[in-house]
């Protein structure tokens, strides 16, 4: 048996079907295992000829896996778009046109299984070729191909459906692009030169003329399915080809709802969620250092579908009245940096009042972008809704006994002092007023217990790989107001002395991303 794994780096797979239009918004599923064999070729002919040279272990390495169309294990997946208007300039006259970009959210890797057996020279190419892989689909689609030695629980989801196999009630028929067999592919490409050569002279039977086609029309048939691979598909279409040469539709079955959300679904579940988590995606990832700016933004849109109507309480936090409301029950917008450096990779809408109505769920699963400094619109996918167990990798609700600053505490209080300069201490020699004696009234005040230590952390607050100074955030929302003290920003170590669930996030700018705080070592 030969096993590969596909991981899709950025979450998502962008591919057009073969004989769809970019803008009908369609998108393969499972990935065609002709793709797959293109890209193999692309990369040996662009990477790896000099390491080697000859063609013959590909050719043989090819024709084994066109003997049998793969199966496939499919992660939770669903499918979405965006949308963007490209300028088109035909002379001084400027108009718009609409593009659909159609992908395939993914929430893990797609495997794939061959029965068959690759000796030791095949397997090395092969092992060579997944590794140089960098796109599959669509530039977009950035992938890390290995191959399983020993692949366990290997549960196909997609696979071939022959004549003796009827159709169940839950799966639905695909058609995937396949390569022929080496022996299908020889006694198709004699079968096609036969037919052609026989329209050819019966037409100039009943003409009595000759007929030369241009170069350009004449449809080239390659010797070996190699060398079909190697097809352009714009001289394929000029040639009036509907497929490549060598490839065929297989009927494939795939689970009926493979499309549906991979989270929890508030709408069938009875429960109202909590917990709302976005994937971001965009040509330059926004900084962490801005994640108070971004949730602005997202809050903003949020606002912007309630034009006719009063905006939910949950998103504005006041009443009908437009009294505040107390206790931070309302939606806060929190900003992750989850990759290896400082980029924020997620945003996760948390509400302890919880999205309740079906017009705040609805606005939520509305927006998909928002705008982003540069020219690079920031894009959200929404990964689903839930509570705080829904979403693991999520450790901002995850629970322990020590955390640590993800963007910096701003107090909302002035240190207090004497007259002859000495601080005002409270009953437990706290600074009246100091960052630190802030955090802990405000923690105490939304339910945690009284820390067991405030350790302020020294110059810097550490994201991932990278160390950040508390001052290279921005602390200030461009709109809004709110209580905030004059003290610089900075970032805390709290050690409590048992286990607190998050999520935690105190003073100025708490609803926006500001003083955030994650488990040093979250508890599962």
């Amino acid at each position: 048996m030969l096993n590969l794994e596909i991981n899709f780096v950025t979450g998502r797979f962008h591919a057009t079907p073969w004989g769809h239009h970019v803008n009908e918004g369609a998108v393969e599923w499972p990935p065609s295992p002709w793709r797959l064999l293109r890209a193999f070729v692309a990369v040996w002919h662009l990477k790896l000829q000099d390491t080697f040279p000859d063609d013959a272990i590909l050719v043989q390495l090819i024709d084994k896996l066109a003997q049998s169309p793969p199966l496939f294990e499919l992660p939770p997946a669903t499918s979405s778009h965006t949308r963007h208007y490209v300028p088109v300039n035909e002379g001084k006259k400027e108009s718009r046109t609409k593009i659909f970009d159609a992908f395939i959210h993914v929430d893990g890797p797609v495997r794939l299984r061959w029965n068959v057996e690759l000796s030791e020279a095949e397997r090395t190419l092969l092992s060579c070729l997944c590794e140089n892989v960098v796109y599959f689909g669509r530039g977009e689609a950035v992938v890390e191909i290995r191959l399983e030695e020993n692949a366990k629980n290997f549960e196909p989801s997609a696979c071939p459906l022959t004549d003796a196999d009827s159709l169940s009630e839950n799966a639905e028929l695909v058609k995937v692009l396949c390569p022929r067999s080496a022996g299908e592919y020889q006694t198709w490409r004699e079968r096609f030169e036969s037919e052609q050569k026989q329209a050819k002279e019966t037409k100039e039977r009943k003409t009595g003329k000759r007929t030369k086609k241009k170069k350009s029309e004449v449809a080239t048939i390659p010797q070996n399915l190699f060398k079909a691979l190697h097809a352009d598909t714009g001289d394929l279409q000029k040639q009036g080809w509907t497929l490549p040469p060598g490839a065929h539709f297989v009927d494939y079955t795939r689970p009926r709802n493979c499309f549906a959300s991979p989270h929890f679904n508030p709408f069938q579940s009875g429960k109202d969620p909590t917990v709302a988590r976005f994937a971001v995606h965009s040509a330059v990832l926004p900084r962490i250092t801005r994640a108070i700016s971004l949730a602005d933004r997202v809050h903003a849109a949020l606002l912007s579908r309630f034009e006719k109507s009063s905006p939910p309480q949950v998103f504005t936090g006041r009443d009908a009245n437009g009294v505040p409301l107390q206790g931070h029950q309302h939606c806060q917008i929190f900003c992750e940096a989850n990759g290896d450096h400082d980029r924020i990779t997620h945003i996760t809408l948390f509400a302890k009042m919880k999205f309740r109505q079906e017009e705040e769920r609805r606005a939520i699963e509305s927006i998909h972008k928002v705008w982003g400094h540069g020219g690079h619109d920031v894009h959200l996918v929404l990964l689903g809704f839930g509570d705080a167990d829904t979403f693991p990798d999520c450790h901002l609700l995850n629970s322990g006994t020590i955390w640590e600053s993800l963007t910096p505490f701003v107090a909302t209080r002035h240190p207090k002092t004497r007259r002859d300069g000495r601080p005002k201490l409270d009953e437990e020699g706290w600074h009246i007023g100091s960052p630190e004696h802030d955090l802990r009234r405000l923690l105490m005040q939304q339910g945690f217990p009284a820390p067991e230590k405030i350790d302020p952390l020294k110059k810097f607050v550490k994201i991932n790989q990278r160390k950040l100074r508390p001052l290279q955030f921005q602390t200030l929302r461009p709109n809004g107001n709110g209580r905030r003290a004059i003290q610089s920003p900075i970032g805390f170590r709290i050690t409590f002395s048992q286990s607190v669930v998050g999520p935690i996030a105190v003073g100025y700018g708490t609803h926006y991303g500001l003083g955030l705080f994650r488990p040093d070592k979250p508890n599962p």
